[in-house]
Parts: C-alpha cells; structure tokens; sequence
C-alpha cells in the first residue's frame, strides 16, 4: 500500500447537460478551477460511448481491453479519483455501475462517454495529498503514485 495524507478543500456540485463529454468535461473544469486532487461522484444518464470491462485474459500484460459500447441511455452511478497526469494536468479515473431495462454493466468510463439529459458531480477538492498519476512498465496503466517532497496546497 501507497498513502498520501491530505484535506478537504472546495466542494463543488456541477451540473451536466444533455451531451456533455465525460470525463473531459470534468478535467477542464477541474483544471480551470486550479483542482489537482479531488473524488467525484456521478449520478444521472449516460447516452453513449464505451466503458471498459475487463482485460480479455488476466495474466497478460500490457492488458488487452474488453470494450462494451453504450447503446442509448442508461442511469448511472459512477465514483472517480483525481489526480494530475505526467503532464500536470487533472485526469479523472472513473468506474460506474450503468443500468437500463432491467441490466447492469460496470466498468471504467473512456473518453468520449456522453450525458444523457442530465449527470449531477459532486467534486471533492483534496488538498495537500502529494500524488500524481505514472505510467506502469507492466500494466500500460497511469496509475495513482504518492510523491516525494512536501505539498505546495
């Protein structure tokens, strides 16, 4: 296990409209607002795109991912860490649980997922956790990496 300690900041309620591409839009935001580290919350409607299930076969490494598209509107659910990438810029991870007619799907939201009519965020800015996201020789991933030094925040 890897830790960085940090505080709650801002809090912010973002409303999504009809459209709005996920989770770009909540990138941009969180960039112009000057949010590094934060946790989202999602609820509303996704309308299309493509979520990520699962690699094809565990043991393999990079993973090769199963995509599954999303055909029309479905609720959701979704929680989503963020931290700034290689680059300094906000990258949001996000998983969410979308349902319709009865099915459930879950699995990680990819760029380009779109609301459908509304998404209500919740955005936790944290302040003072050191962390950022590094690529991983093995996986491929850009995964949540505590860093060295004291916090600017």
């Amino acid at each position: 296990m890897k830790t960085s300690e940090g505080r709650l900041g801002r809090v912010f309620v973002i409303r999504l409209e009809d459209g709005d591409v996920l989770p770009g839009c909540i990138e941009r935001f969180a960039e112009e607002k000057g949010v590094s580290v934060g946790h989202a919350i999602l609820v509303g409607g996704i309308g299309q795109g493509q979520i990520v299930v699962g690699p094809r076969y565990s043991p393999k490494m990079p993973p090769e991912p199963m995509l599954l598209p999303i055909d029309g509107a479905h609720e959701v659910a979704g929680v989503g860490v963020l931290a700034p990438g290689e680059d300094g810029k906000p990258v949001l991870h996000m998983h969410a649980a979308l349902g319709r007619s009865g099915q459930t799907m879950t699995g990680c939201l990819r760029p380009g997922v779109t609301t459908w009519v509304v998404g209500e965020v919740i955005l936790y800015e944290i302040l003072g956790a050191r962390v950022g996201r590094i690529k991983d020789k093995k996986s491929g991933f850009a995964l949540l990496q505590p860093l060295k030094g004291k916090s600017k925040t």
